[in-house]
């Protein structure tokens, strides 16, 4: 049993000093990689959220007094952001079919995360009730439909975002613990040459201490570049957490619709009186042509 075990640690010792480097190196640009795409998700969703925020704004500074129902207006401004952000895009740009959508949404599928983001909060929205004493929670609303979100929650539709984040937070630690696991893995490997020393043959001698210093250089090198990787990996996690960011949508999109919320006296759902421009009632159909498109696809 022992000497299995001894040949076990033999065989690692032996492929992970020479394939640790090159496998750290890897997981480096790998996770430098999955950073970038997760900010990118991130930051079209708050694109979107801003865009949105804008024109509740816009809103709320040219008509201070007006008043109407909340799901309306929230449908209405989802719609028209929507709109103006792809369909238009796709409108005035029909001729060259590469602008249609940019790459990043074909990529990402960002316009797809869009309409079923839209989606699930007018179906939050429509159970509203105005009548009610408490305000409802709109920041659990906001966070639970982003959460919910199925395109936004992975990455090319596949990886899910929250569990990639996970262990690209825990990567800095993983790569000083692999540098260290390195040098020891060198330092075995390098020790058993001591035993072919001759203390007699003084030439020789030095031969061997010689290759065994070059060997515990290398190995210490191994803990060199996992603490390098580790500090640039840090940094990195810093400069783009999604957390912040995640954060700043939730609070913009939730402070826009208690905008919203108070400046409404109804939340009636029947679309009796229309919407006030050609503008928005085209916005709106072409939302709701969206919708049936993407249930069509399931």
């Amino acid at each position: 049993m022992n000497a299995s075990i001894v040949d076990l640690i033999n065989v690692i010792v032996i492929y992970a000093t020479d394939y640790l480097m090159p496998t750290l190196l890897v997981a480096f640009i790998l996770a430098v990689i999955a950073r970038v795409l997760i900010t990118i998700v991130i930051r079209q969703q708050k694109r979107f959220v801003q865009e949105f925020c804008k024109r509740v704004h816009q809103h709320i500074f040219d008509t201070p007094d007006s008043r109407g129902s909340f799901y309306r207006l929230f449908k209405r401004f989802l719609a028209v952001t929507y709109f103006e952000s792809f369909e238009l895009r796709a409108k005035y740009k029909r001729r060259n079919q590469d602008h249609i959508m940019t790459i990043e949404d074909r990529v990402f599928l960002i316009q797809d995360g869009i309409i079923r983001l839209i989606d699930d909060f007018l179906k939050h929205a429509r159970y509203l009730r105005k009548d009610e004493v408490q305000q409802p929670d709109f920041h659990e609303i906001t966070n639970s439909v982003f959460n919910s979100n199925p395109v936004f929650n992975r990455v090319f539709g596949f990886f899910s975002m929250s569990r990639t984040n996970d262990i690209l937070l825990i990567l800095p630690g993983i790569f000083i613990v692999a540098g260290i696991f390195g040098t020891f893995l060198g330092i075995m490997r390098a020790l058993p040459e001591l035993t072919g020393m001759d203390i007699t043959d003084a030439v020789a001698s030095k031969a061997v201490i010689d290759s065994f210093l070059i060997k515990i250089a290398f190995a210490l090198s191994t803990s060199i570049l996992g603490i390098i990787l580790s500090v640039i990996m840090s940094f990195l996690n810093t400069l783009f957490s999604p957390d912040n960011t995640y954060l700043e949508i939730i609070d913009s999109f939730k402070s826009a619709t208690e905008i919203l919320w108070n400046k409404s006296d109804t939340n009636q759902i029947e679309e009796t009186h229309g919407f006030k421009t050609d503008r928005e009632s085209e916005a709106v159909d072409a939302f709701e042509v969206a919708i049936a498109n993407m249930y069509k696809t399931f």
